[in-house]
């Protein structure tokens, strides 16, 4: 009773309801609001969803929610599937009561005080990451061109194998820039990078060729670069030759002694903000007569970043060291921005093909478990030692900042595997890549009674 007098005092005050006042089910008084708008829960492709229940927004996923600035919005969400879920508005101030089992509702009402983009999410752990996250739209927004550009690291790129050549003579140019890249929907981040890439290019040589790396730092950075490659037998592993100053370009002559797979990055003090800044990548050195083939390869690093601001906040980040120096990295990606394999670049392969992933961290702090949802790595080249006979039917497997594995197995189930570093809190501050996989079921190997989609991992 006491609600029920409080929505009709607030109407006659003008109608704004603030947002802790909720509708307890469908049958409680709908709050007096300008806009209104209906979602339910939902699980769909594998992914948890919100999903438009009238209007404009009827069946749309994860809908667009248009507002006048000033409005006072009524959002009402029903649970569908049966799990826990909530739905917050970060920042205007707005989160729900959790809703639990088939039927529950609730709903936030707030005033939007201020025009721009924002998002609604469930709060539930993990909910975001699964898929259960849209856009509020306040006022006439205007698409801002945004100049950052694309850092991210197509995984597919991985040079061409040097199957069963003589060593020679090899020359890679690089070049050191400082640009605004984007982070994330809404988001940048001022990179430093190897070739306007993070990782930078993976290079691919023989053991026993002989290297010239020409190192050029972009006329407009600010800062001098450099790069040491774990790779090299030489003093800095090349770094103590190629401090350059921007506009400078610097070179370096060595011998590939070793075969492996190796970090590359800069070393430039403070190096450890030069390294999550994005400057690293992998050289892959291959053993005399090649790798042997397979079907698809994929090139994987994993990096971090120190920003000010609090993950997933909107606009230009800024660099902290205060948190870098703590090793308390407010993002971690796989090639560089949050979205690089799981919107930007598709990973795929077919029933059958066997895939080879080299992965390297580039850190500059954490050590990852490298984990692939779904799948056992059927070779993994602990270290990346190819004169070491390769671990075989592996799970999960170590690998420190400024190392590398290369892992190999066969793909025998069509699906959704999710790539991950088992320290699993870490998916939640973006680390996280999709590998696809098609082709026909094979019920003896999976089998699902329930209906479960076979993309949706463990």
């Amino acid at each position: 009773m006491r609600n029920l007098v409080l929505l009709f005092a607030l109407a006659a005050a003008g109608g704004f309801i603030p947002q802790d006042v909720a509708a307890q089910g469908p049958s409680s008084v709908t709050p007096v609001a300008d806009v209104n708008f209906s979602l339910r829960t939902a699980i769909q492709d594998g992914q948890m969803v919100f999903i438009g229940n009238a209007g404009a927004i009827k069946d749309q996923v994860n809908p667009d929610l248009r507002v006048p600035e000033g409005a006072v919005v009524a959002i009402t969400l029903t649970n569908a599937d049966g799990a826990m879920h909530d739905i917050a508005v970060p920042d205007f101030g707005a989160q729900s009561d959790q809703v639990i089992g088939e039927g529950a509702a609730t709903t936030i009402v707030f005033r939007a005080t201020k025009g721009g983009t924002f998002e609604y999410l469930c709060t539930i752990p993990g909910h975001k990451l699964a898929g259960m996250v849209g856009k509020l739209i306040v006022g006439d927004v205007k698409e801002v061109v945004s100049t950052a550009i694309d850092v991210a690291k197509d995984p597919a790129h991985v040079g061409e194998p040097v199957g069963d050549r003589a060593p020679k003579h090899i020359t890679y140019d690089l070049l050191t820039t400082e640009v605004e890249g984007k982070l994330a929907d809404g988001s940048t981040y001022r990179y430093w990078t190897f070739d306007n890439t993070v990782p930078g290019p993976l290079l691919r040589i023989r053991q026993g060729d002989t290297v010239t790396i020409n190192l050029k730092n972009a006329e407009d950075s600010i800062n001098i670069h450099s790069v040491d490659f774990h790779s090299v037998t030489g003093p800095g592993g090349g770094a103590a030759v190629t401090q350059v100053r921007p506009g400078e370009t610097k070179s370096f002559t060595f011998k590939a002694l070793h075969p492996g797979l190796f970090v590359y990055h800069c070393a430039t003090p403070m190096i450890a903000h030069h390294i999550s800044n994005g400057m690293y990548g992998m050289i892959l050195v291959e053993p005399e007569g090649g790798l042997p083939k397979v079907d698809k390869e994929y090139y994987v690093m994993q990096g971090e970043l120190y920003t000010a601001q609090k993950h997933g906040s909107s606009g230009l980040q800024e660099f902290s060291v205060d948190k870098l120096l703590d090793e308390k990295p407010e993002h971690l990606m796989f090639n560089g921005s949050m979205n690089a394999l799981t919107k930007t670049f598709n990973m795929e392969a077919v029933v059958g093909e066997e895939v080879r992933i080299f992965f390297g961290v580039g850190g500059p702090n954490l050590t990852s478990s490298f984990h692939l949802i779904g799948e056992v790595f059927d070779r993994v080249y602990d270290l990346a030692s190819f004169t070491s006979p390769p671990l075989k039917d592996v799970q999960t497997t170590l690998v420190p900042p400024g190392g590398a594995t290369m892992v190999e197995f066969k793909v025998d189930y069509p699906g959704k595997y999710i790539l991950v570093d088992h320290a699993l809190s870490r998916a939640e501050k973006g680390l996280a890549g999709f590998l696809t996989v098609t082709g026909e079921a094979d019920a003896t190997i999976f089998d699902s009674k329930e209906g479960i989609d076979a993309s949706s991992g463990h």
